[in-house]
């Protein structure tokens, strides 16, 4: 007997998932989603970033960072990687490797000239940050720290939107002019109900090497006091250590330099805290 035509092709190979189910599949193999956030620029958030990837990295859990600030992606920098992301045999992107425990992606590390700036409207770079979820073979991660650019505005809100289950950690610098726009990023976080782990206070302070004194260069005190009025943790306070910048402009680990400087002491400290809050 004569089968009959299969015109909707029944036994074919089932479609691709959409982009939206490929991001939410990646998302169920990761534990904990952190998004790192300043209400400004020039606080050190990437910085921040950059450092409690590679402490958390560092005690032995599996990590992710993500760079989403497209318009401005340092974080490959910052860590001394180069070259450009390929796809793996499953056609997903393989992300770069700072560590056997480290992966990242960024959006510079798909373009050819690093310099080329990136002329993108909301929508795009929504359809980015969806593709570095479900289109990276990010694996089994215990933490995924994303690194989203200053202000309230398409990143944060599209992360808000596709990891219902992200936290957020909220940098700033002691003077009031941060501290106002931080405000604002607490708010933001209100908003979209967006838990808040706790607020960083980075540049907290100048240790002189030479007698060991602490100097307030930019204000003293100003994280602790917004994180107490608005109810939440202060995580830590960063002393401003010139060695962190010259690490990050040579894509060096300060801490693995630094062992013993008190930043690295405050990030472990840092870390440390988020594991008592983490999912295992």
């Amino acid at each position: 007997m004569k089968s009959e035509p299969n015109p909707i092709g029944i036994m074919d190979k089932p479609p691709e998932p959409s982009p939206d189910e490929q991001a939410r599949r990646s998302l169920t193999r990761i534990k904990n989603k952190i998004m790192v956030m300043s209400g400004k620029g020039g606080v050190g958030k990437s910085s921040v970033s950059v450092n409690l990837a590679i402490n958390l990295a560092g005690k032995g859990f599996k990590v992710g960072l993500m760079d989403v600030d497209i318009h401005g992606p340092d974080i490959p920098r910052m860590l001394g990687l180069k070259g450009m992301l390929a796809a793996n045999a499953n056609k997903k992107l393989e992300p770069m490797w700072f560590s056997d425990n480290l992966s990242v992606v960024s959006i510079e590390a798909l373009m050819p000239n690093k310099d080329d700036a990136i002329i993108w409207r909301g929508p795009v770079k929504h359809g980015a940050i969806r593709q570095f979820i479900g289109e990276v073979a990010w694996g089994d991660l215990d933490f995924l720290i994303i690194d989203s650019p200053p202000g309230t505005g398409d990143e944060p809100l599209t992360v808000a939107q596709l990891i219902k289950d992200a936290r957020a950690v909220i940098v700033t610098t002691p003077q009031e002019i941060a501290l106002a726009d931080v405000r604002k990023s607490i708010n933001f976080c209100k908003t979209v109900k967006m838990e808040i782990i706790g607020i960083v206070e980075n540049m907290s302070g100048y240790i002189c090497p030479h007698c060991g004194k602490s100097v307030d260069i930019f204000g003293s005190g100003g994280g602790e006091r917004t994180a107490a009025r608005a109810g939440l943790k202060l995580l830590g306070r960063i002393p401003f250590d010139p060695n962190l910048v010259k690490c990050g402009d040579n894509g060096l680990s300060f801490q693995q330099l630094y062992a013993e400087a008190p930043a690295t002491r405050i990030y472990g400290e840092i870390a440390a805290t988020i594991c008592t809050t983490a999912k295992r």
